[in-house]
C-alpha cells in the first residue's frame, strides 16, 4: 500500500481491516518520521477485535518514508523500465539502514521478512496476463471476470467480425494469428495463454508457440475427446510428451460447468491455483539453491 502527504492511498493492507487507523497515525506524524518503522496489528486480543482481524492472528508492517531524492528516483525509473519489458525485480529493503537493493530474477519470490535482520524482500514484476486466443463467448466471459481479478486481458483473433462484437472495455484486441502475437505479447512467465476458439487451425498455430514461452498457464478448450485428438495432431507436428504435460486440456477445474459464465469461472480458478502454486514452487526452488550454495 501506497500513501502519500494528501492521504491518497493505491492498494491496501488488509482489504479494509486497518486503512483508516493507519491512515490517521500516518497523518499525524506517528509513523516513520524520520526513519523506517515496524509495527504489529493484533498483538492483544482487544486489537484483533478492534480491528477485525482473526482470532490470534496479527498483522506485521513495515513503513518506508519515500521522498523524491535523486537517488530513489532513479530506482523507480528502472523498476518503470523493467515492468515496461515485462522482467522481474526482487526489492530488498532493510529496516536499520533505510536502503533498498534491485536484483533480477527468473522466477517470482515469496515477500517474506527477516525479523532479525529486518530485511523485508519481495518481487516486482509485471501484472499477471491472461492471453486469449478466440473472440467468442466464453472468452467475453474470461475476460470480463480477469479483469475483476486484476489481470490484464489480451484477445486475439484474426476475424475481424469475432473482435468487433468483443465488446469489453479496457482490454488489448489484436486481429492476427495467434503464433505471431503470443511471440511478441505473451512469452514470459507472468502470463496464462488459453485456446478458446473451437476452430482447431486457429488453437493449434496458437499452442505450437504457447509451448516456446515461458508462460506460466497453456490451456485449450473441448472434451475429453477433442483434447485427445488435439493432443495427437501436437504430437505429429513434433510437440514431446515433456512439452505436452503443460496443456491443460480439457481446460479449467472440473466443477461440471455448462454455460460460458461458469467454464470462464472454472478457467480462472485453474489458472489462479497455477499462479499461486507456481510462485510457491518458485520460493522452494529458490530456498534449494541457497542450500546448495551454502
Amino acid at each position: 500500500m501506497v500513501c502519500d502527504s494528501n492521504q491518497h492511498i493505491v492498494g491496501s493492507l488488509s482489504g479494509g481491516c486497518v486503512e483508516e487507523d493507519l491512515l490517521e497515525k500516518l497523518v499525524a506524524g506517528e509513523l516513520a518520521n524520520q526513519s523506517p518503522q515496524f509495527f504489529r496489528y493484533g498483538e492483544s486480543d482487544e486489537d484483533a477485535e478492534k480491528f477485525g482481524l482473526p482470532c490470534g492472528g496479527h498483522l506485521d508492517i513495515v513503513v518506508e518514508p519515500l521522498s523524491p531524492t535523486t537517488e530513489c528516483v532513479a530506482q523507480f525509473e528502472e523498476i518503470h523500465r523493467y515492468l515496461q519489458s515485462r522482467k522481474l525485480l526482487v526489492r530488498t529493503f532493510s529496516l536499520q539502514t533505510g536502503q533498498t537493493t534491485l536484483s533480477p530474477t527468473d522466477l517470482p519470490i515469496e515477500c517474506s521478512f527477516d525479523y532479525d535482520a529486518g530485511l523485508l524482500t519481495h518481487t516486482l514484476g509485471p501484472t499477471h496476463q491472461i492471453f486469449i486466443i478466440g473472440a467468442g463467448m466464453v472468452g467475453q466471459y474470461v475476460a470480463e471476470f480477469a479483469k475483476t481479478l486484476e489481470f490484464n486481458v489480451t484477445v486475439c483473433d484474426p476475424r475481424a467480425e469475432a473482435l468487433d462484437s468483443f465488446e469489453i472495455s479496457d482490454i488489448t484486441k489484436i486481429q492476427d494469428m495467434p503464433d505471431d502475437a503470443i511471440r511478441k505479447y505473451a512469452h514470459d512467465n507472468q502470463s496464462a495463454i488459453v485456446a478458446l476458439t473451437h476452430d482447431p487451425r486457429i488453437d493449434d498455430m496458437g499452442l505450437l508457440e504457447a509451448f516456446e514461452t515461458d508462460a506460466f498457464y497453456i490451456g485449450a478448450m473441448g472434451s475429453s475427446r477433442t483434447s485427445a485428438k488435439r493432443r495427437e495432431r501436437l504430437a505429429q507436428l513434433g510437440i514431446t510428451e515433456i512439452a505436452m504435460n503443460r496443456l491443460r486440456a480439457p481446460i479449467g477445474l472440473s466443477i461440471g460447468s455448462k454455460t460460458p459464465p461458469e467454464i470462464a469461472m472454472a478457467i480462472l480458478a485453474e489458472i489462479i491455483s497455477v499462479k499461486n502454486s507456481f510462485v510457491q514452487e518458485s520460493a522452494d526452488s529458490s530456498q534449494v539453491r541457497d542450500l546448495a550454495v551454502s
